[in-house]
């Protein structure tokens, strides 16, 4: 066993992990912090997608013991200090950037990135970062859609996939 030590969604927290933990076992098993989805379990789908010190992760590619010391940030970590919705967040809402809702919570860590290095992206650019996302349900239409709004561009009309 290996102990570990970070910060998650701004807390300290510890606890002690096999050497082979996934991160993303760390976060749902040990912390309970079940909004980061384990969706392929092999870094395809983006369903796990975190921030691990200010950059995208897909947490099941990275070891538990990787991130000691490191500040992660989860879907639940993306609301507002009042628990309101952040903007993307919101953006989602009105924008139906999401339907059974499984892909969200890593559509909504990519995006966050996305706007973090690009605030505001082209059309393209927005369907490029999501590349490492999978959706099977919405066609992505509505989460670019969700994704420049976000970015505080006008939302007209967008090219269908």
């Amino acid at each position: 066993m290996t102990s570990v030590t970070m910060t998650v969604n701004g807390k300290s927290v510890s606890g002690d992990v096999e050497g082979r933990t996934l991160l993303v076992q760390f976060l749902r098993d040990d912390l309970k912090l079940t909004g980061t989805h384990v969706g392929c379990d092999t870094s395809q789908c983006g369903a796990c997608q975190v921030h691990v010190d200010g950059k995208a992760v897909k947490a099941c590619t990275m070891l538990a013991a990787e991130a000691d010391g490191a500040d992660v940030k989860t879907i639940e970590g993306m609301a507002n200090a009042d628990g309101s919705l952040s903007v993307i967040q919101q953006a989602f809402q009105d924008h139906h950037g999401l339907q059974c809702g499984f892909c969200t919570p890593g559509m909504v860590m990519t995006a966050a990135a996305l706007l973090k290095e690009n605030p505001k992206p082209t059309e393209a650019e927005v369907r490029h970062y999501l590349e490492g996302n999978i959706c099977r349900c919405t066609g992505y239409h509505n989460i670019v859609k969700a994704i420049l709004a976000a970015s505080g561009q006008e939302v007209t009309q967008i090219a269908a996939e």
